[in-house]
């Protein structure tokens, strides 16, 4: 799966100590927060998680867990390049709490973070290799000062006959965001495992099918990307030569 999160926790306090009393989960109490986070949604109840396997959920699946004290949402959806941007009752639903936001893709080695203290934006983070610096709000926190200050460069090895460049941030966002989800929520999801980190797997969450009523058809979405495959040609193979080459071959 790669570093992947899409995750949203409301918390009465810092989250890593109150994740770690999560224990079961009430459903009901559960499908009452995704009505107030998601009003007017069609939500239908799934299959569960846990936070280590679903903080990166499927498509228009969340995967959700309320407790007195914490709250958690998995969901793609809250993965946005401006995390101040998060929807305005996402955020109202913070008064009175911390409400922290981590997202990161591997594929793009793209990473936002978020913290807000009862409703306000303390501070906001979300930056790519390709994009640069998107968002960067307030004082950096803590755990993000060794980047900063040059501490943790990016090691990143070039592919075969390339010429070796710069990366083009001061440190690999996916390093940062390990460090991130630690520092904000307590665990790492591909990171070395520390003694104090949670253990993310063994915290159940409750899964949802969550649709936009008012957002495209999925029978339309579903047949969009039936045509954009048909206009693509054959898949490509290629393995590596003696000499770090490139060669295309026949099948798999």
């Amino acid at each position: 799966m790669g570093a992947k999160t899409g995750l949203l926790i409301y918390a009465d306090g810092e989250v890593p100590g109150l994740l770690r009393q999560v224990k079961a989960t009430d459903l009901l109490r559960t499908s009452e927060m995704m009505r107030r986070l998601y009003p007017g949604w069609e939500i239908e109840q799934l299959s569960g998680s846990s936070l280590g396997g679903g903080v990166y959920p499927p498509k228009d699946t969340a995967y959700a867990a309320s407790r007195p004290g914490v709250e958690i949402v998995c969901d793609q959806r809250v993965m946005i390049d401006f995390p101040s941007q998060l929807p305005e009752h996402l955020v109202a639903a913070s008064a009175g709490r911390r409400l922290v936001l981590h997202a990161m893709h591997s594929v793009v080695d793209w990473l936002a973070f978020a913290v807000w203290e009862d409703g306000r934006l303390v501070r906001s983070l979300s930056l790519s290799p390709d994009s640069g610096i998107i968002e960067n709000i307030g004082e950096p926190l803590p755990f993000e000062l060794p980047y900063w200050a040059g501490d943790r460069p990016a090691d990143i090895v070039p592919w075969p006959d390339e010429d070796e460049e710069p990366y083009p941030l001061p440190f690999h966002p996916l390093d940062l965001g390990e460090d991130a989800l630690r520092a904000l929520c307590g665990f790492v999801q591909e990171g070395r495992p520390e003694p104090d980190d949670i253990d993310a797997y063994s915290i159940d969450l409750h899964g949802f099918h969550v649709r936009d009523p008012h957002g495209p058809d999925p029978a339309e979405e579903e047949a969009k990307l039936r045509r954009i495959m048909e206009t693509m040609g054959p898949p490509r193979f290629h393995t590596l030569g003696p000499d770090g080459s490139l060669i295309e071959r026949d099948g798999m």
